[in-house]
């Protein structure tokens, strides 16, 4: 039975973390130190059964504490439990505090990190297995652990109660539309339109705040792409994993300790343009790479995604005018750049009952300027909205059967279009 297999076990009373764990940590730390010895799940498997008190336990016992030592050694240390939690997307530590969000919001709840000291060794370490400095000259760093966990850490005195730890958890399956629509995220007469623009090969960007859900909608999106066709990510930190045969992403680098090598987003999508994409997916526009990916959707690349923080559809304009600037695109450009490019916004949003779909919109010309407006095609709790008919219209103009939600009469209608 290995380390791994142990993981899998059911939950044992009897073995939740006891005070002379700490002990026996640092007694097997020190005797494979001693002995040069690497560490992997076998050694300290070993390790802990040269224990004295390893002799009167049980091979399950055993291997529950080698998975304690092992997490210690290399891994999250007492925040591993949290971390392999389905249900558990953000860990926060503050100080010695810890606090998780389940989909309900953040509850605190007591796990024994040990002192300020201990957690700044386990940021540091986490840190350093993803390749990355922190220290008092690199105070602050973001990593990604080998299992996709996204870590951002922030050491004192830049942190004033530190150290600070935030991790979002990464799952390893993609939703499905379908769970979606059984999780409540999706109401059912929608998903049909969502299933639509990514047929239709309308290029669209996830929208909402921090934590709503974007990653997780576009990565079931991804997965609806038809099989035939190549799909290109772009990220800052890698994160989308779609459930798609043909998928090839390229991760952005920040600068080694001597300040040089860093690649950006804006490089990296001039990059994927050269690499055959049939649908370019940028997972953040956050700076000036948007100007590039206006302009590649703006080159033959239809179906292309991204995610956009933004509190409201309404705030979209405002936000790609404000990228926009950072990549020395003007206003009028911008927008025409955008009218060009881009058709459908899908707004998340937190609530009460975890991550929710809150509208589908438009992004219509608008005036004799033709400013991007936002105009809904559907809101939640509202029904359907101006741009239901032209939404429907610009499906059925490229071949997609429209979606009987969309034939319905709208407030203020006769009856559909």
């Amino acid at each position: 039975m290995s380390v791994e297999r142990a993981r899998q076990l059911p939950a044992d009373p009897a073995s939740a973390r006891r005070p002379d764990d700490d002990g026996l940590t640092v007694r097997v730390r020190q005797r494979m130190a001693a002995a040069a010895t690497p560490v992997t799940p076998a050694a300290i498997v070993s390790a802990v059964r040269a224990e004295p008190t390893a002799a009167v336990l049980g091979d399950t016992a055993v291997l529950r504490m080698a998975d304690r030592v092992h997490d210690d050694l290399v891994g999250a240390g007492p925040l591993a439990p949290l971390l392999a939690d389905p249900e558990v997307t953000d860990v926060l530590v503050n100080g010695v505090r810890v606090w998780v969000d389940r989909g309900q919001g953040l509850q605190q709840v007591a796990v024994p990190l040990g002192s300020v000291d201990e957690v700044r060794r386990l940021a540091q370490r986490l840190t350093a297995s993803a390749g990355r400095r922190l220290d008092d000259a690199s105070p602050y760093a973001d990593a990604r652990l080998a299992d996709g966990t996204r870590l951002h850490a922030v050491l004192p005195p830049v942190a004033t109660d530190g150290p600070y730890l935030s991790l979002r958890t990464f799952r390893q399956r993609p939703f499905t539309l379908d769970e979606l629509v059984r999780h409540g995220t999706v109401p059912r007469p929608v998903a049909p339109v969502l299933s639509a623009v990514v047929a239709a090969r309308l290029a669209y960007l996830v929208t909402g705040g921090t934590g709503s859900g974007k990653t997780t909608l576009l990565n079931t999106l991804l997965g609806l792409v038809p099989s035939t066709e190549r799909i290109v990510l772009v990220e800052d930190a890698a994160e989308l994993q779609p459930r798609h045969p043909h998928v090839v992403g390229l991760q952005a680098r920040t600068a080694n300790v001597e300040g040089s090598g860093v690649v950006g987003l804006s490089d990296l999508v001039r990059q994927a343009l050269r690499m055959r994409p049939d649908r370019l997916v940028v997972g953040e526009c956050r700076g000036a790479e948007v100007v590039d990916l206006l302009a590649a959707l703006n080159t033959g690349h239809d179906g292309g995604a991204g995610t956009l923080h933004a509190n409201a559809p309404s705030d979209v304009p405002a936000r790609l005018e404000a990228l926009g600037m950072l990549g020395g695109l003007p206003r009028a450009a911008l927008h025409a750049q955008v009218v060009a490019a881009l058709q459908v916004l899908v707004q998340v949003r937190r609530s009460d009952r975890g991550r929710v779909l809150e509208s589908v919109c438009l992004l219509l010309p608008e005036g004799p300027e033709r400013l991007v407006t936002v105009v809904p095609a559907w809101v939640r709790g509202r029904g359907l909205g101006l741009a239901a008919r032209p939404l429907a219209a610009l499906l059925a103009e490229r071949g997609v059967a429209v979606p009987p939600i969309l034939c319905e009469p709208w407030p203020g209608s006769a009856g559909p279009a």
